[in-house]
């Protein structure tokens, strides 16, 4: 059965991709499904990432932006099945039954294997476009499956607001919290393996989040990440050692880090302090939704 396309489904559909943060990220024990379990504050930023989609004769992906050339997708008339903005559309048509071709444009801002959820807002900006695109509803269970089936924080990136996230992440208790903060990402430059990552994770449980207060928290990913990349250890320490800065951490499995920031003055002297030192570190000023 196809689903009813509705009379706009000929106009192009712009939905946002944000970058996502974890504020604290406890990881509990390893599981059988070779997931962990996590106790984790997802928070998400006004920028990021962009998905343009259309309806089309045949299947397509447009990679732009400064990021593109990581993905080896510029410029692409391809449909690859490895990228998970398609495989996301591919998931959503099974699930929905739905016969049509898409032309999507994937505009990257956002650096890969950063630990900010880039591919995982990709796909989920790609299952909130193709609902709006079939009427529909973005609570319906079926989005839910098909995005968990995605990713462990897909769910959390269709969901697009604060939420503590439990299970593998994709348990999600949405919170009304952080809305307006300033905060500044940071990137070194360097890709990091959340493989590898979770890998050198010392199995150790330290204990449980509190979710009213992630910035008593930890990312337990931290460490075994600093090992593979050590310049975090210095991103930190300079986003800490800013005027305004309320709380310096690695999000996800890295290497991009943060800070909060009490005004958005200070989020953009911290940026340009840091750009002076460090020119050719990737950075976005931005605030929390």
């Amino acid at each position: 059965m196809t689903t009813p396309r509705p009379s706009a489904a000929n106009a192009a559909i712009v939905e946002p991709a944000p970058a996502k943060l974890n504020l604290a990220l406890h990881v509990r024990r390893r599981r059988d499904d070779g997931y962990h379990d996590l106790e984790t504050l997802f928070v998400f930023c006004r920028d990021g990432d962009t998905i343009t989609l259309a309806d089309a004769p045949t299947d397509r992906l447009v990679v732009t932006g400064p990021f593109a050339a990581a993905l080896d997708a510029s410029d692409a008339a391809a449909w690859p099945a490895d990228n998970l903005v398609t495989r996301a559309a591919d998931a959503f048509r099974r699930a929905f039954g739905i016969d049509a071709c898409y032309a999507i444009t994937l505009e990257k801002n956002l650096p890969v294997a950063s630990g900010i959820g880039g591919g995982s807002a990709d796909a989920a900006a790609t299952l909130r476009a193709l609902a709006r695109c079939h009427a529909v509803a973005l609570d319906d269970p079926r989005l839910h499956a098909v995005a968990a089936g995605l990713g462990a924080d897909v769910p959390a990136c269709l969901l697009g607001r604060t939420a503590f996230g439990t299970g593998k992440g994709d348990a999600l208790v949405a919170l009304d919290a952080f809305a307006g903060t300033p905060v500044l990402l940071v990137n070194p430059g360097v890709a990091v393996s959340t493989a590898a990552v979770f890998a050198g994770w010392d199995g150790h449980d330290r204990g449980p989040l509190d979710p009213a207060d992630p910035l008593a928290g930890r990312n337990d990913l931290e460490p075994p990440a600093r090992v593979l990349a050590p310049v975090i250890d210095t991103v930190i320490a300079r986003l800490a050692a800013q005027p305004g800065a309320t709380l310096a951490r690695m999000s996800g499995s890295g290497a991009t880090c943060f800070a909060l920031f009490e005004t958005p003055a200070q989020a953009s002297a911290a940026a340009a302090a840091i750009t002076a030192a460090h020119p050719d570190w990737w950075q976005l000023a931005t605030t929390l939704v």
